[in-house]
């Protein structure tokens, strides 16, 4: 027997065995388990077995976490044993009917914003490498001063850095089409319509250009880079939808859905729907704009230290639509950088578990945790070490709060979102990747100083049940 198959006989045996498995699934690094009964779940054994970083349950998932890669060949002889497998998007659903309504709000709205992720992500690094391209020192090795860049290659560099933000509307229009059940490609077409030429331009209207005035009052203009509008009519509009659907005939289905669907809502999200939730989109930045513009730091030390608790709870997705509005109205994000501390924090604890450690078993898993970590992955070093003995995860706090600070005095603003550490440093190639890095070491040394000489010794493992 391989040994990637005798860890997931293991783990199945650990959970109560194939009969009290629903599905199962994973993500970029765990293992996601539905199970039927969670109470049958041996929490010690699963947690000693060769490659497990880690385990718990969240949001109706028993969540085992196996690390980048390991994962995908675990899941395949999960699979050749015949049991059901499903999508993690699956399996969201399923458990989305589970827990309390915050907690279910808030995993909807994750479902919503991650697929959308990967190209803000791009287009984070098309802003730091023009940045990167665009500096004078840069170009003057090449002989070549700003004034000598062609007009017809800034416009390319508009075209991969613009076109996310100003389409950003459809994008999230067809992703919440998609999570509560309606027709993606409707969703899709909803969206464009909200940003479509024949609108004033809303940044042309916000820098002095008159809106269109319906009825004589209802002000209208286009939505480009709004975010709660398109969320908003992307809800109303898959419920409406579905609801047209079941009273409409099969024989007229395919053409009086979509048409009913897209009058009824873009008139709505047009006069009523983009009016309001604009309105209290801009309450929401100002409000953000506000803890982050606190002084002498306080907000990079109250994020820094508390982000990653708000990754255990598994809430931390509503902090998607902040990091995108910031992003939109300003084309760059302060709170990156602080995020940034926080995590690398985490990945230097670890660290220093692991070359503290004596036991070869602790030391295999601590210093592999430390390096996914410092590539933006905490979980493996937050469940498989730091928070098992409680007092290197309160140390990775503490050096977050510490990087934190210094990325808000030093006012640091990241390109873009999503991608932490030693990824993260594309989002600071436009002049600020010095003090990026100094963020980051901040975090990291605070943490592994404190761990090393207050959080972590041997005696440790003979007191933890799990060690």
């Amino acid at each position: 027997m391989s040994e990637n198959k005798k860890i997931a006989q293991e783990i199945i045996d650990a959970v109560g065995g194939p009969d009290n498995i629903q599905s199962v699934a994973h993500c970029a690094t765990r293992l996601r388990i539905m199970v039927i009964d969670k109470d049958q779940i041996e929490q010690e054994t699963v947690e000693n077995i060769n490659k497990v970083k880690g385990a718990f349950f969240n949001s109706g998932q028993y969540q085992v976490i196996l690390g980048t890669g390991t994962v995908n060949r675990i899941h395949e002889e999960v699979e050749k044993m015949g049991l059901s497998s499903s999508t993690k998007a699956e399996q969201s659903k399923e458990a989305a009917k589970k827990g309390n309504f915050l907690q279910r709000s808030i995993r909807t709205l994750g479902d919503v914003f991650v697929p959308i992720i990967p190209v803000l992500v791009a287009t984070g690094l098309f802003m730091g490498l023009r940045g990167l391209v665009m500096q004078e020192q840069i170009l003057a090795i090449f002989g070549l001063t700003p004034d000598d860049i062609s007009a017809n290659f800034l416009l390319f560099t508009e075209i991969l850095t613009d076109t996310a933000f100003i389409f950003l509307p459809a994008l999230v229009a067809w992703s919440t089409f998609r999570v509560f059940g309606g027709t993606p490609i409707i969703g899709l077409v909803l969206g464009l319509m909200l940003v479509s030429p024949a609108l004033p331009n809303a940044w042309g209207v916000a820098t002095g250009a008159d809106p269109l005035l319906f009825f004589g009052f209802i002000p209208v203009v286009g939505y480009q880079g709004a975010v709660l509008p398109a969320f908003i009519a992307g809800i109303l509009g898959a419920k409406l939808e579905r609801n047209i659907r079941r009273r409409v005939p099969e024989a007229l289905d395919l053409i009086v859905t979509p048409f009913l669907t897209l009058l009824i809502m873009i008139g709505a999200a047009l006069f009523v729907i983009g009016p309001v939730f604009h309105t209290v989109e801009e309450y929401i930045l100002h409000g953000t704009l506000a803890v982050l513009g606190m002084p002498f730091g306080i907000a990079g030390i109250l994020i820094g230290f508390l982000n990653q608790i708000i990754v255990i709870t598994g809430v931390h997705h509503i902090f998607n639509l902040l990091e995108i509005q910031l992003l939109e109205n300003f084309g760059s994000n302060p709170y990156n950088a602080i995020v940034t501390a926080s995590v690398a924090a985490q990945g230097g604890a670890a660290l220093a578990v692991g070359l503290k450690t004596k036991s070869k078993k602790l030391k295999a898993l601590a210093l592999p945790s430390s390096f996914s970590a410092f590539l933006g992955i905490t979980e493996p070093a937050i469940f498989g070490v730091n928070l098992r003995y409680i007092t290197p995860f309160i140390m990775g706090l503490i050096g977050g709060g510490a990087g934190g600070f210094v990325a808000a005095i030093t006012g640091i603003e990241g390109t873009g979102m999503a991608i932490t550490v030693i990824p993260g440093t594309l989002l600071y190639l436009n002049g600020q990747i010095l003090l990026y890095i100094l963020v980051n070491l901040v975090a990291i040394s605070v943490a592994f100083v404190l761990t090393w000489l207050f959080g972590f010794s041997d005696k440790k493992l003979k007191e933890n049940v799990h060690a």
